[in-house]
C-alpha cells in the first residue's frame, strides 16, 4: 500500500484558483495518479488521472467533463508529488478531494493507495 497525503484544500470565492498536492510516501512513477472528489449526498467522481511518465511535459491525463479546460493534473517525478491545478471554480467543484494511485494493471476499484482527503469549498 502506498500511503498518500494531500495538502492545499481551502476556502476559496467562485472564479478563484487552488492547487491541491499529493506526496506518497513511496516512488510512485510508476503508478496512475488521480484525484477523486466527493460532495455531501453524491457520488464519488473521478475527477482527473495521469499516467506514469518520465519527463511528464506531454503526459497522458484524463478528465471528467465537468472540469476540463479549469483542472490541470501534473505530476513531478523528482519531488515525487502529484497536483491538481484548479481554476474558474464553481461552487459545485465544492467537495472532499482525494488523491489515489493504482497499479497500471489494475483499475481504480483496487486503488494501490488513497489519500485522508482534503476540502476544498467554494463559495458564491
Amino acid at each position: 500500500q502506498v500511503q498518500l497525503v494531500e495538502s492545499g484544500g481551502g476556502l476559496v470565492q467562485a472564479g478563484g484558483s487552488l492547487r491541491l498536492s499529493c506526496a506518497p510516501s513511496g516512488r510512485t512513477f510508476s503508478y496512475v495518479m488521480g484525484w477523486f472528489r466527493q460532495a455531501p449526498g453524491k457520488e464519488q467522481e473521478l475527477v482527473a488521472y495521469i499516467e506514469p511518465c518520465i519527463a511528464c511535459i506531454n503526459a497522458n491525463t484524463h478528465y471528467t467533463d465537468s472540469v476540463k479546460g479549469r483542472f490541470t493534473i501534473s505530476r513531478d517525478n523528482a519531488k515525487n508529488t502529484v497536483y491538481l491545478q484548479m481554476h474558474s471554480l464553481r461552487p459545485e467543484d465544492t467537495a472532499v478531494y482525494y488523491c489515489a494511485a493504482r497499479r497500471v494493471d489494475t483499475g481504480w476499484s483496487n486503488p494501490a493507495g488513497w489519500g485522508q482527503g482534503t476540502q476544498v469549498t467554494v463559495s458564491s
